[in-house]
């Protein structure tokens, strides 16, 4: 084969990879997973069935999310959880050290 015969080739051949890619008649699995177009759906195992909730449905478009159950916390719940939390991490600290001193001590003798 020439050269440009070799080129045209291979383009024809990265051109069908490419288009064959595309097309999703390809997959093989299809009728064995049952996705519905090459035989009957396939059946949830029993556990899969038994864990989904009941009110599966989408919430349809434009309506508003329902009210949460639970409110938000207030300013002053926010701040006091952020203070509690900055005496966590300074307890946490101090602890660290406190190890940290204590394997220090325990390699020197």
């Amino acid at each position: 084969m020439s050269r440009r015969h070799n080129r045209q080739f291979v383009a024809l051949a990265i051109t069908a990879a490419l288009l064959g890619g595309c097309s999703s008649d390809l997959n093989p699995m299809r009728a064995a997973y049952g996705t519905g177009e090459a035989g009957p759906q396939a059946k949830a195992p029993e556990f899969v069935a038994e864990s989904r909730r009941k009110d599966d449905g989408f919430m349809p478009v434009g309506v508003s999310a329902p009210a949460r159950p639970t409110r938000a916390k207030t300013a002053e719940g926010t701040k006091a959880l952020e203070e509690e939390l900055v005496a966590a991490r300074g307890r946490n600290e101090a602890r660290g050290r406190s190890a940290e001193s204590a394997a220090q001590a325990g390699k020197a003798q």
